[in-house]
């Protein structure tokens, strides 16, 4: 498995944290085994060793245990730059996930470049979310890059 996948696993179970609020303890119990057979994790058709899925899995779990567990300052910077227009009742589920996670990264692992991140975060919207969310996703996650940089 490859971060993405990771990315893709955090983002599921971060959805689903925000959809019946379950414990981090659960979502980090989640059966790893039964979510490679998912379509949303398939991948490039590439053959995983077992090394190279528990990777994925730890780096899910990273993400999973480092958004929630700083839920709080996340949501605040995702508010704080979203226009007047928008709150954050007013955001799909499918974003928020995304833009959660990303956020962590960005303030989190500064070894991951910014643009890499957002490109992520795009690219999981444009697979999971509304048609045109990825845009809106870009558009805050860029300016919260910009800020979190210096």
């Amino acid at each position: 498995m490859s971060r993405r996948k990771g990315r893709i696993l955090a983002f599921q179970a971060l959805y689903s944290h925000d959809l019946v609020n379950k414990p981090l303890e659960e979502l980090l119990k989640f059966d790893w085994d039964k979510s490679d057979e998912s379509s949303a994790v398939e991948g490039d058709g590439e053959k995983e060793d077992s090394s190279s899925k528990e990777d994925s899995y730890d780096y899910a779990r990273l993400l999973i245990a480092g958004t929630i567990n700083h839920l709080e300052e996340i949501d605040g910077i995702i508010k704080a730059h979203l226009s007047e227009k928008w709150t954050m009742e007013r955001l799909n589920k499918v974003a928020l996930a995304v833009m959660r996670i990303s956020v962590f990264s960005l303030l989190n692992q500064k070894d991951i470049s910014p643009s890499i991140v957002i490109n992520e975060a795009v690219a999981i919207a444009k697979d999971f979310g509304a048609e045109d969310s990825y845009k809106f996703i870009n558009a805050v996650l860029d300016k919260i890059s910009k800020e979190t940089a210096s």
